[in-house]
């Protein structure tokens, strides 16, 4: 397999993909190139049961939760951190969206991940159903359910 033709094709997917789930352009660049780094050195070991794009995916989904575990233990958090009381959310267009998002933050797995996927990632259902290792009606289910959760907290 051709790694530079693998980076060309498949950065701005992974590069969303993170990005859809840390909100922070610097921490998606870094843990995009990460997933490539390590895409690299295990290639040999990639089977061919799943697209490489599901298994790019999933090296970047893995990578970030650790990322965000390690940073977990040199950060404490302070009831001042909490998304409630943030003023940063003034950029939202409209309280919709602002209580669609504080929503999101708090809703839980898988819920908030398949929503985050085909929202923000603009995943299909059946790689989002393949990344969770289930079915793409699984995926359309989950994503409904928080679709619903959504609405009706609004």
């Amino acid at each position: 397999m051709d790694l530079e033709k693998l980076y060309h094709d498949y950065f701005k997917v992974v590069y969303k993909y993170i990005l859809s789930l840390s909100k922070d352009p610097l921490t998606a660049e870094e843990i995009t190139q990460e997933t490539f780094f390590k895409a690299m050195k295990k290639i040999n070991e990639f089977r061919g049961d799943c697209s490489v794009r599901v298994w790019l995916c999933q090296i970047a989904k893995n990578t970030y939760y650790n990322y965000v575990k390690k940073q977990s233990r040199f950060v404490e958090l302070t009831e001042a951190d909490d998304i409630g009381s943030y003023e940063e959310f003034d950029f939202w267009p409209n309280d919709d969206a602002k209580a669609a998002h504080r929503i999101l933050h708090h809703m839980k797995e898988p819920y908030k991940e398949v929503f985050t996927l085909r929202v923000f990632g603009e995943l299909p259902f059946d790689k989002i159903g393949m990344l969770f290792g289930k079915s793409s009606s699984w995926a359309r289910v989950v994503f409904y359910r928080a679709k619903t959760q959504i609405k009706e907290y609004m």
